[in-house]
């Protein structure tokens, strides 16, 4: 799976996948051939492995894997960055929740990202179509290859309902016509219960595990699964406010998290480096490759704009910058080791820069290892190196910042390889390695369960839980991740006892840490029924620090979710409901 260009060149050879020309409703794959005629095991499987490329066709600007623009940017996570608030300005305008239309023409990563992943649906609704039409006894794995296609459709439809709320549901074999009275206004409870149909479907008929590296298995759909009852729990009415959390969705969570075998990597820093891909801690991940007969490869280019800027490492644009709140986030008390849960944010952990460019550590403080897994910081080694013999230093510098003006100084880290891996790309100015995307790790399952098991006031399973991703994080110093003297590492471990209310606090500031700049946030936030009061928490400090942000406000109500693609709506002849606000 992982040279995934290999297995695609027979089947794109006659069938021809192209964009759609108007809307996801006309997208297939076309050609010289009809359903009838590639009805052959040989074109299913073939079908299949291009239904797994559809999930993970990125681009810059209509992202399907890496969600840095939607969660992260969107959140209190990180700035958009890159060269002033003019460069790829829709993203400024939704980092200041300022989309207040559906139909405004510049708006174009939203409806972009809407119509790639029904392409990808369209993928695997191709591919169920032609199995179906097989008989059984023509091809063995016939029921497995439905298992899998039945998993992707729903990662798909999953995302795009964290994206849009509102959306159709898209299954195979229906007529033009039929496609054209499905509509996006389905109570909430039921489209998570229909997205569930197609994860149960994979659950009950995938294996434990996969010969294939890459496919998904049995593992994969009850980590999915408990992530889909865990967001199912938080009901929302009309207007995307919690008004129940339910209980048995709750207990669900916690019996598919059972299910899911895995394990912590040992040192945080792996899950983010060439060489450990679907390892330990890789539950369900898009899989990318290099050196595969191509230009530039199976490789991804969904965070190509992210690479740090003027290093003469990378190239170019310097997008996707760490917050100082986020920075701030790392800090823990200087005798429990424990994260600073109501004051982090009061002073900023650097702030002064020395004669040597360096950002000293403030006095007194003391940090989680994390933030340098995670946050590029001037005078401090970028992953995990002080020197690359064939590249140069790599020390993060304050010449790395693109517009620090507005953006500051802080880099991001998780999503960037050195520049001298045998996993990396450049084209032209922008950059792509053949790093997998996690979708769900392991340490996502276990803060699923432990989520649950607080809110079902099983406190002490809970907060055993976050203990355990905390003491993984306290041994992840062994990388060169230190310039020297300036660092303290110390990460304590929440008491046994603890309220129901501030085990939940400490839940939600551990998912933060955990998967900080890696796109949950937002989608977390909005979960919880908390993005209103924590986002504009969040800009009312910021405000006083990035001048960009002074006009920046959440709108409850609306903010949650972005708008259904009007072109969509005027398509279907106006069966589509638009979200709140819009």
């Amino acid at each position: 799976m992982k040279n995934i260009k290999t297995f695609l060149f027979g089947i794109i050879a006659t069938i021809v996948v192209v964009g759609c020309s108007k809307d996801f409703l006309e997208y297939e794959p076309e050609g010289v051939l009809s359903n009838e005629n590639v009805a052959t095991a040989e074109n299913a499987e073939a079908l299949v492995v291009a239904a797994y490329a559809g999930i993970a066709n990125d681009e810059m600007v209509g992202p399907l894997t890496h969600m840095w623009v939607f969660g992260s940017v969107r959140s209190d996570d990180a700035y958009k960055g890159g060269g002033g608030r003019g460069d790829v300005d829709i993203i400024d305008r939704y980092e200041q929740y300022n989309l207040t239309t559906a139909d405004d023409p510049s708006d174009w990563m939203g409806p972009r990202t809407w119509t790639n992943y029904y392409k990808a649906i369209s993928r695997a609704n191709f591919a169920l179509s032609v199995i179906n039409d097989i008989p059984d006894t023509d091809y063995a794995d016939k029921t497995l290859r439905q298992a899998e296609l039945r998993f992707l459709r729903a990662h798909s439809h999953f995302i795009l309902k964290l994206l849009f709320k509102k959306i159709p549901y898209i299954t195979e074999g229906l007529s033009q016509e039929e496609l054209l009275q499905i509509s996006n206004d389905v109570e909430n409870d039921a489209l998570w219960n229909t997205i569930a149909d197609d994860f149960l479907f994979a659950y009950n008929n995938l294996p434990q595990t996969q010969d294939q590296v890459g496919r998904a298995d049995k593992n994969a759909a009850a980590a999915y699964l408990a992530k889909l009852r865990l967001y199912q729990a938080y009901e929302q009415n009309d207007t995307h406010q919690v008004t129940n959390i339910n209980a048995t969705r709750l207990q669900e969570v916690i019996d598919y998290a059972d299910d899911v075998t895995g394990a912590l990597e040992a040192d945080y820093g792996n899950n983010f480096l060439d060489g450990f891909d679907n390892g330990l801690e890789s539950i369900w991940a898009a899989q990318f490759s290099i050196n595969d007969g191509t230009v530039v490869s199976r490789v991804s280019f969904v965070t190509g704009l992210n690479s740090p800027h003027g290093t003469g490492l990378y190239g170019c644009c310097g997008f996707h910058l760490a917050s100082h709140n986020m920075v701030n986030a790392f800090k823990t008390d200087i005798i429990t080791g424990l994260p600073l849960l109501d004051t982090f944010n009061n002073s900023n952990i650097f702030n002064v820069v020395d004669g040597n460019g360096e950002t000293p550590l403030a006095a007194g403080v003391t940090l989680d290892p994390r933030i340098d897994h995670t946050v590029g910081i001037p005078g401090r080694p970028f992953k995990y190196r002080n020197t690359v013999n064939t590249t140069g230093d790599m020390v993060y510098n304050f010449s790395w910042a693109r517009d620090p003006g507005v953006y500051g100084y802080f880099g991001n880290m998780k999503e960037q390889q050195a520049p001298d891996c045998s996993c990396y790309v450049k084209e032209g100015p922008f950059v792509g390695t053949s790093k997998n995307v996690d979708f769900i790790r392991y340490a996502d399952v276990l803060l699923f369960k432990a989520e649950a098991l607080i809110q079902l006031n099983q406190v002490d399973g809970g907060v055993t839980i976050i203990n355990q991703i905390r003491t993984r994080a306290a041994a992840s110093t062994q990388r060169q991740i230190d310039a020297g003297a300036s660092n303290v590492y110390n990460v304590g471990m929440y008491p046994m006892g603890m309220s129901k209310a501030d085990a939940f606090k400490a839940l939600m500031f551990e998912r933060r840490l955990e998967f900080g700049m890696e796109g949950p946030r937002f989608f977390d936030l909005v979960r919880w029924g908390m993005a209103e009061p924590v986002l504009n928490a969040y800009l009312a400090v910021e405000k006083t620090r990035k001048d960009f942000l002074a006009n920046a406000q959440f709108t409850a109500g609306r903010d949650e979710y972005y708008p259904i693609p009007q072109r969509e709506i005027d398509f279907t002849g106006g069966l589509y409901d638009q979200n709140p606000g819009y």
